[in-house]
């Protein structure tokens, strides 16, 4: 699976539980936060100021890891 940008925060973390510390690492530290379930991880970064982009693309490169 791919993860998007109009994924949930919370529908990530559960399917990947390693990708909390890359949404930390970008400053994304609502992974535990209840909007989490709610909010997508573009409105998430959008409303922290956080490059989308560069968070979705590092989140499909832990995927990525798993799988190898």
């Amino acid at each position: 699976m791919t993860i998007t940008k109009e994924m949930t925060i919370e529908e990530v973390v559960e399917q990947y539980p390693e990708t909390m510390m890359v949404f930390m690492r970008h400053g994304l530290h609502c992974v535990g936060c209840h909007v989490s379930a709610f909010e997508s991880i573009e409105e998430g970064a959008l409303a922290h100021g956080i490059n989308v982009d560069a968070l979705v693309s590092d989140l499909n490169k832990v995927v990525a890891m798993r799988k190898s």
